[in-house]
Formats: structure tokens, sequence, C-alpha cells
């Protein structure tokens, strides 16, 4: 059965707060078993926080557009969760963003459900300018930390999101908590790409998995796979896939971590396309948790630098497994398989472990990988960055096709690597290897 918003008194005038008219539709249609919540085209329906329940699907069709409010007191509050977050005041976020994965407030949220839709071709837009900090040229800093997520939901079994537009969000776009078998399918998620932590796609200690036919550009990270202090007890992320993707980032493309206090395994990306990205595949772990058995496969990647605001340096791909605070050691890496993936950019594959006698990195498997280094930009092209970490996480030196450092069984088979004329002042070395055992290349 379907539930038409208009009739629960929508005025749809993109001025008017419809908030409450949308959620008595929501209300209605799961009091009578579930049912379609209908936002009819053509008209902007602005709204505080939403709360999706069982058994309902929220329908957008084309041309309707849910417009988050722009004011803050037509959002719901978890004051209970305000003790799990940094106190964060007048700390740029790209010098430390961690965080405990609980919001303060939201806006469209669902927990303890199931079977939860939300379909389209309509339009969910995050107003991002509500959450304007500092603005500057290269990048929008929040007006604080952390902000109000798109969609936060938690605990949802059989979730569904299909063929809708996210866009402007001012933080993670779609956090997902603790879900288990969902699917995100032809869906577009369009951010600024100067605004600071607006994520795309946040699985955290989610399960089975399964994002298709996406296109997606967000500052920060298209898909990243998240691990959060606060939901610690939803165990493993596990059993993904992500697969005929588009992907466009001003971090990385696809991120594990940083928020890294539980396992990620049996992890498959294949056949996405990465453009225009500061980096393309972002292994960043930084506490007790492990990431193992996940394979990367029939991939084109491209990226390039953007500015320092951003953690990278235009590495196509980048493993990293280093202490986020001095003493509290983090996990380790271990059978990762990239396949058929051709990149072009700024940077080459970097891989940098514990060190100090640790290698907690192993089994790297790279077959049939090319690397082409090529000038896009005029931003300076001497570091390494394994930031966030203990220390300043900058390390300065030429770039390589390979940068490897603490790190076991590492194997390069198929491996082609080329450097443009123009980016040869930067490449002292193509391969730079350092405290690897079992180290193999093979062209």
């Amino acid at each position: 059965m379907a539930y038409s918003i208009l009739d629960f008194g929508a005025a749809g005038n993109g001025v008017t707060n419809d908030g409450p008219a949308i959620q008595k539709a929501l209300d209605a249609a799961a009091a009578n078993g579930g049912g379609t919540v209908l936002v009819p085209g053509g008209k902007t329906y602005k709204s505080g926080s939403l709360v999706l329940p069982s058994n309902v699907e929220l329908h957008l069709e084309a041309g309707a557009r849910i417009l988050a409010s722009d004011d803050l007191a037509d959002y719901g509050t978890f004051a209970e969760q305000e003790a799990l977050n940094t106190d964060r005041a007048g700390v740029p976020t790209y010098e430390n963003c961690e965080y405990a994965g609980k919001p303060v407030n939201f806006f469209i949220y669902s927990r303890d459900t199931e079977n939860v839709s939300i379909t389209g071709p309509g339009t969910i837009d995050g107003n991002e300018e509500v959450f304007y900090g500092e603005v500057t040229h290269w990048h929008i800093e929040g007006a604080w930390y952390p902000r109000i997520p798109l969609l936060f939901l938690e605990h949802v079994q059989h979730l569904t999101i299909k063929n809708c537009t996210l866009t402007r969000s001012g933080f993670w776009t779609t956090h997902l908590v603790g879900c288990e078998d969902v699917l995100i399918d032809g869906v577009r998620i369009l951010n600024n790409l100067r605004m600071m932590n607006c994520d795309g796609i946040d699985p955290d200690h989610c399960k089975n998995v399964r994002i298709a036919n996406c296109h997606i550009e967000t500052a920060d990270d298209c898909i990243v796979f998240k691990n959060t202090e606060g939901a610690r007890q939803y165990g493993p992320c596990e059993n993904i896939t992500v697969t005929n993707c588009t992907l466009t980032s001003t971090s990385a493309a696809i991120k594990f971590g940083t928020e890294s206090v539980d396992d990620f395994a049996n992890i498959v990306v294949t056949g996405c396309a990465i453009t225009r990205t500061n980096r393309g595949i972002s292994l960043q772990l930084r506490d007790e948790g492990n990431i193992r058995n996940c394979i990367f496969s029939n991939l084109n990647i491209e990226t390039r630098r953007f500015s320092h605001h951003w953690w990278g340096e235009g590495e196509p791909i980048s493993v990293t497994a280093v202490d986020r605070k001095e003493g509290v050691p983090c996990g380790s890496i271990r059978n990762i398989l990239f396949s058929n993936i051709n990149t072009y950019g700024e940077n080459g594959i970097f891989i940098h472990g514990a060190g100090e006698g640790r290698h907690n990195i192993s089994g790297l498997t790279f077959e049939n990988v090319t690397v082409e280094m090529v000038e896009k930009t005029g931003w300076p092209k001497i570091n390494h960055d394994v930031r966030p970490t203990y220390w300043e996480g900058i390390i300065p030196g030429t770039l390589n096709a390979v940068y490897a450092r603490h790190a076991d069984d590492v194997a390069f088979r198929g491996f082609k690597c080329f450097t443009h004329a123009e980016m040869e002042p930067y490449v002292e070395q193509d391969v730079d290897v350092e405290d690897v055992t079992e180290f193999l290349m093979e062209n």
C-alpha cells in the first residue's frame, strides 16, 4: 500500500518544515504492517530528522527532493552519545580525524529495524552550507565535528538503497553501523569535493554488503570500510563486494580504516573506474583490528595530488599499518591480492608496516599491475604519507613506482612501470625496498 506524504500535510514548497508530515506517513505505513511512503515528484520537501521504521520503503519520485533543514533545532539529538566523541575544538580534521562513530544529531535514521528501503529516482539533499566553517579555495572545514550524517542506519537487517541521488552532505553521507544483508545499487552520491569528511558510503561493523553500479564523487573517501569504537558490539566488517562503480575522491576512492578496532575480512572490489582521486585504494590500519583475505581486481585508477588538507600523495595503491597511539600496537594486514590493475597518476605503490622490528604486513600479491607516473598538478612531490599516527607521519623522499618498508612476502608478477619525462626529476629509482623479507619482482 502507498502513502503519499501530501495526504499527511506536506507542502512541498521548500520552505515549510515537512518533516512532521513525512514522519506521520512513515508511522502510518508501519502501523499497518508496512508499505511504500511516496514522495511525489516536482517538489522540494524541507525536513528535519526522520526515523525510518521496519517494513517501509521511502520512495522518491523523479524530481522529488528532500532538503535537510537549515534550522539545527529540527534535528534529533543523541545526548547520551556526546561523551563518546573527541573534544576537537580548533583541531583541523586533516590533523586528527579520530571519531568514535556516534554522531550527536541525526537526519535520516533507523535503528534495530528490518526490511527498510530508500529508493529513487529522487534526491536527498544535505544542505551542506549549514555546516560550513572556514572556506578556502582548496577546502571547506566543517563548523564542528562530528557533524550530522545524511543517512545514519544502525543494526538494520535487510536494507536496500537503490537508484536515488544523495547530494551535498555536510558529513558522512551513508553511515551503516552493524547492518546485515545490505544492497546499495545504482545510487549517485554527488558531494562538494572541498567539503571535509563527506564520505560516500561507510559500512561500519557490517556484514553481507553488496555495493554495485554506483557513481560517487566525494571529499574524503568514496567507499570506506570502518570498525569504529562506538559500535564494537557488532563485530567484524566482512563479506562485502563492490562492483562496477565509478569513483572520484579528494582522499581515497576505496579505503579501509582508519577506525579499525575489529577485523576486516572477505572483501572484494572489482570492475571499478577510479578517476581524479588523491588515492585509489588505501588500506589504513591504525588500531588493533586486522585486514585479511581481500581481492582488488580489474580496476583502472587515475590519481592526482590534492592540497595538504588531505591525507595521501597521489598513490594509486597505499597499504599502511602503523600505530595510531604510541605504545598501542595496531594489527596486521595479510593475504591481499591486487590483480589486473592499470594506474596512471602522480605516484606509485606505497607499502609501510609498523617498523621497530615488527613486520605486520605480509602476503601481498600484485599480478599484472601497471604503474604509469605522469605529472598532473603543481603540488610538491617530495614526501610519503603515513598519517594519522602518533608522530608527524610525513616521510621526506623522492617518489617511486614501488616503495616498501617493514613487510614480509611481497610479490610482483607481470609488473610494468613507466615514468613520463616531466616526472623523472621526482623519481630517483623505480623500486625502493627496505626491511622487506621475501620480496619478488617479475616483469
